[in-house]
């Protein structure tokens, strides 16, 4: 039986990024319907170990990993090198974080 990988984006109706903290960001990966929300939940796509992959960063850094069943939602905080709202505005890429887990391919 052959298995068929198709995009994160062929599936979730949002995925975006916010600032949780000086050096965190949080991700939500959030779904219209249920059938897709559970393939993807229960693929094995969505990990510590695939987001730290995604991103290239130490498994540590990445803090939080959760379905979110009553939302219909995968909720993602990395740690992240640069900070965030200080006064310098170092934070250029911030909007474009979420960029990583387009790429993530579920399998079917």
């Amino acid at each position: 039986m052959s298995t068929t990988a198709r995009p994160l984006t062929d599936y979730a109706k949002v995925i975006r990024s916010k600032n949780s903290g000086p050096f965190e960001v949080t991700f939500d990966v959030m779904f219209d319907d249920r059938v897709p929300y559970e393939i993807v939940k229960n693929s094995g796509a969505i990990t510590f170990d695939t987001i730290a992959a995604a991103f290239g960063i130490p498994r540590e850094q990445v803090l939080v990993c959760t379905p979110f069943d009553a939302g219909m939602a995968i909720k993602i905080t990395i740690r992240r090198s640069v900070s965030s709202g200080d006064l310098d505005d170092r934070d250029v890429y911030g909007c474009q974080q979420h960029v990583p887990l387009t790429r993530i391919a579920v399998q079917m």
